[in-house]
């Protein structure tokens, strides 16, 4: 099992070298992350390459048994490249080169950009290709970060119309396509047609969700650019991987292809960042673990296990003793089988200075030490149990199109996927059974439930898939706009809506109704009892389907919210509005009675996470709250972990 700390050498006094790496061994590390951001250091002038820094530091850590993982450092433009090649930088949409300064600046359509990446990669990998120290290698840093998967150079605007006219050959594809005849935005060529930059009202909705795709396209072709060089100069002796950033819904590129030519999927796991005042909720934090373990269907890495409080120019919550520690916990247990902290030591200079790590500004090994250091030591027991697979009966499934989608016309101003998302996958995580978060593309029949949010985009393979595994017996569970528009992102004529979840789910929608921030209505259900339903309602006519809840008020009272319907040797629920979590848990606990799933009561706060190695089971017991909690005859302190095994 891979523990270490992300560690910045470049930043110190050469002095504090063998400081370092003597505590970082004295911490239990046995990797560190080395060399992202420091493309200058090696490359001080063009095509003068000195790697004798870095070898240095390779050679110390080896003698101490510190393994590496190289990170190549094209995240960070030296300045004399953006002096000598400006057009290297990426525009906002008013047009304004993103300046030297930041990071991630460079635009992912930049011939010039794409040589000297080459250069610099290739002359990395050729150093450093019989350094067996090195175990593996990372690609960039956090692709598409903090707004840099958006750009409106003119490298794109020429890619994007190269991007169109491979898509649809003919330009009289492209406006049947768009409906361009609105608005009178027919094109007689592709050379006509624009970036997605300000304009009176909206874009075209198709074209909006081609620019997404080809927003996707240009970071996954750069980051296989890369992949391509490193393994041709490498061959298959490295592993090859990148950091993925949180907040994966909000951006425009789509992540499993992404990792799909990397050897495995790695995450920077931020519970709490700058500006928050507390940390997200542990099943948003459970649920992105388990996102990034579906990338490739297999256990991750974490290159990034944040440690101290976060933040550049406003700096978030400080997690209270044990609770950093704890999330490093709750990573292991979801898949992860390397823990990288972030970082070794708070750096005095730079945007980064308020990043607190392991050490801090005062240079001494406090509680976080000691708690990194507890960490460590404890969870390599557990090695043998933590390399085996994650195991799980239910599925949360995703589409990146379908949220690109969303992403163009929220429809409501209370809309947010992950909160969607979240509504249907929080009751199973609240009944502590294990779930994975995969696409679309993934195959269905090895669960016995699927999550399917919000699921406005529609197409006839996944009706197949869906209606094989619902008539196989498995349990879907779909939440509102579901089936309204085509791969196009445009509405059907003729089509009844739900659209192909129509027949499945036994309804029809009749008309729909989108709910403003603040804005809610009632339902109830044959007892009387009554919920509150923001953000959207779908008028509903059960016509095969048993109605769950019916709404309130004077004008929609014999139509339904939520409904459930037999279909074949399956059911199907459809959640017609973001009800509240009470009936979502009052539906998780039919499934799971049903189905007989594997589950686990708790107290509210504590998570129970199941994995299996050699026949036997072993939870985690992890206490997400402040205060002390019991689980059976375990008892927990404010944020403690246990494993218990041999069950």
């Amino acid at each position: 099992m891979l523990l270490g700390v992300d560690y910045y050498p470049e930043h110190w006094p050469l002095e504090y070298l063998d400081e370092d790496i003597d505590r970082i061994k004295k911490l239990g590390a046995n990797v560190v992350r080395i060399g992202e951001f420091a493309w200058h250091i090696i490359e001080k002038e063009e095509g003068n390459f000195d790697f004798s820094f870095f070898d240095m530091v390779i050679e110390k850590l080896k003698k101490n048994g510190i393994k590496v993982i190289f990170g190549t450092p094209t995240a960070t433009p030296p300045a004399w490249l953006v002096k000598k090649h400006p057009e290297i930088l990426s525009k906002d949409e008013n047009l304004m080169a993103r300046s030297f300064g930041g990071r991630r600046q460079y635009c992912f359509n930049s011939g010039s950009y794409y040589e000297y990446t080459r250069k610099i990669v290739e002359a990395l990998a050729e150093h450093y290709k019989h350094e067996e120290n090195i175990i593996a290698w990372q690609v960039d840093n956090e692709f598409g970060h903090e707004g840099s998967d958006i750009c409106y150079c003119e490298n794109c605007l020429r890619a994007f119309r190269k991007f169109l006219r491979e898509k649809y050959k003919e330009i009289d594809a492209l406006n049947k396509t768009y409906g361009a005849v609105f608005w009178s935005q027919t094109y007689n060529d592709f050379d006509e047609i624009p970036l997605p930059l300000k304009t009176i009202t909206f874009h075209n909705p198709s074209l909006l969700l081609d620019y997404a795709r080809f927003r996707s396209k240009s970071i996954v072709d750069y980051a296989n650019f890369q992949v391509d060089i490193l393994k041709r100069v490498l061959g298959d002796k490295k592993i090859i991987t990148t950091n993925i950033a949180g907040g994966f819904f909000d951006k425009l590129f789509d992540h499993q292809e992404l990792v799909k030519n990397m050897d495995i999927a790695s995450y920077d796991n931020y519970p709490v960042w700058g500006g928050l005042r507390e940390p997200i909720p542990p099943e948003e934090i459970a649920m992105n673990l388990d996102f990034v373990r579906g990338l490739k269907g297999k256990n991750f890495w974490i290159l990034e296990e944040l440690m101290g409080a976060q933040g550049h120019n406003i700096i978030g919550y400080l997690p209270r003793p044990n609770q950093a520690k704890m999330w490093a916990y709750q990573a292991v247990a979801h898949g992860a089988e390397a823990i990288l902290f972030f970082r070794y030591r708070a750096a005095t200079f730079g945007t980064e200075e308020f990043c607190y790590g392991i050490i801090d500004h005062d240079n001494r090994e406090g509680r976080k030490f000691n708690e990194v250091k507890d960490f460590f030591n404890d969870i390599i027991k557990y090695e043998k149990i933590l390399g085996s697979p994650v195991k799980s009966d239910i599925a949360l499934i995703y589409d990146y199109e379908n949220i690109w989608s969303w992403r163009i016309q929220p429809q409501s101003t209370a809309f947010n996927f992950v909160k969607e998302a979240l509504r249907l996958y929080r009751p199973f995580y609240k009944k502590n059974v294990n779930i994975d978060v995969i696409s679309t593309r993934e195959d269905f029949s090895k669960y016995k439930v699927l999550l399917l949010p919000v699921m406005m985009i529609q197409d006839d393979n996944l009706k197949k898939k869906l209606e094989e595994f619902v008539e196989k017996g498995g349990v879907l569970i779909l939440s509102f706009r579901a089936g309204i528009k085509d791969r196009n992102n445009n509405l059907i004529l003729g089509e009844v809506l739900p659209g192909i979840f129509r027949n499945l789910a036994g309804i029809e929608v009749l008309e729909v109704e989108a709910l403003q921030e603040g804005q809610i209505v009632e339902i109830e259900n044959s007892n009387g009892k009554r919920a509150k339903v923001k953000v959207w309602r779908d008028i509903i006519r059960p016509i095969n389907a048993k109605s769950l809840y019916k709404y309130a008020d004077k004008f929609y009272r014999e139509f339904s919210c939520v409904t459930v319907n037999k279909y074949k040797n399956g059911k199907v629920y459809y959640i017609g509005g973001g009800v509240e979590d009470f009936i979502m848990d009052e539906i998780a606990i039919e499934v799971i009675k049903e189905l007989s799933l594997e589950h686990y009561n708790s107290e509210e706060g504590i998570e129970i996470y199941k994995r299996e190695y050699d026949g036997e089971k072993y939870l985690f017991i992890i206490n997400h709250t402040e205060e002390e909690k019991a689980f059976g005859e375990y008892t927990l302190s404010p944020f403690e972990v246990k494993i218990v095994g041999g069950i």
